[in-house]
């Protein structure tokens, strides 16, 4: 029997605190405990620290939860909310992602401040961004835009837009919904022209391998949809060894018995793109996104990947 608080880590911005109370309150309503049986721990990382440079440059998605990792792994922490987005391909030995909560919408919203729609921009207006695949399909639809490194949690990006140090900027419209702040996209991008970040929209738990109690406790709340979706996304990842210096596209759309993904791999300027659908059976998620990956990588040859490095 539990008597002591379950030990949640989390990063300290408004959106991760929201994506950690409601794992915590759909925890808290399958296992019928109090929210007192959960302590929620908030830990600065790297990431969060350093924002004058992209991610790219400081060394990637592990710098959002390599404190956090460090925790589990020595036991201080009992499991991890993270933006499913935000995580490496490759995880700690010993830790694994062991649920997933059902999925939001997985859209790029655009808030403009000269214009409402990213098309409707003025010639060589700047558009703000910190990520390489909106940064390459930005580019690929407008050419002729600006696009600038722009970090930093939700509500200062938003604050930069208001002072007018950019005509607009991207954000997971996943993020804005979980905030309440549905009110401040100027567009919703389609999907099928803009396409998400594998994993885009998903809250994951990560926890350690071989620990039943916790994992059981888990795996209550664990969507198994999203958790196919996010696997064959993820696995396609993983075979182009993404990372943020990759433009890499990815969106998958489990029923439970069958899965489709479709992906698109592009090089930074957006000039040249190359895109993948396939299908096939959820229980083989992962397999088919890797998959998806060696048949794109083959599509693309060797040459394309250099703009890579």
């Amino acid at each position: 029997m539990q008597t002591k608080p379950f030990r949640i880590g989390t990063r300290g911005s408004p959106l991760a605190l929201a994506q950690t109370h409601e794992t915590r309150d759909r925890l808290a309503a399958a296992h019928g405990l109090p929210q007192e049986m959960f302590e929620v721990v908030i830990l600065s990382t790297k990431g969060d620290r350093i924002t004058d440079r992209s991610l790219a440059e400081i060394g990637g998605k592990g710098l959002f939860t390599e404190e956090l990792e460090q925790q589990l792994l020595s036991g201080d922490l009992d499991f991890a909310v993270h933006s499913s987005k935000d995580m490496p391909t490759k995880l700690p030995d010993g830790l694994f992602l062991s649920a997933f909560l059902p999925r939001e919408d997985v859209r790029d919203a655009f808030v403009g401040r000269t214009a409402p729609r990213l098309v409707d921009l003025p010639q060589g207006a700047t558009v703000g961004s910190s990520s390489l695949r909106r940064q390459a399909l930005i580019r690929r639809l407008r050419p002729d835009i600006n696009v600038i490194t722009y970090r930093g949690q939700v509500e200062t990006r938003l604050r930069k837009l208001a002072d007018g140090q950019v005509d607009g900027t991207l954000l997971a419209y996943a993020g804005l919904k979980r905030l309440g702040m549905t009110d401040v996209p100027t567009e919703l991008l389609d999907p099928a022209e803009f396409p998400p970040a594998p994993a885009q929209g998903a809250i994951c738990i990560e926890s350690r391998i071989g620990d039943t109690r916790v994992n059981m406790l888990l795996a209550a709340i664990d969507d198994r949809r999203t958790h196919e979706a996010v696997s064959c996304e993820r696995g396609f990842l993983a075979t182009l060894d993404g990372s943020c210096r990759t433009p890499i596209a990815g969106h998958a759309v489990s029923d439970g018995t069958h899965i489709r993904f479709s992906g698109m791999i592009l090089t930074p300027d957006g000039a040249t793109c190359h895109r993948i659908a396939v299908d096939g059976k959820a229980a083989e998620a992962a397999d088919l996104g890797r998959r998806a990956g060696e048949e794109i990588r083959a599509k693309a040859g060797p040459g394309f990947f250099s703009s890579w490095t």
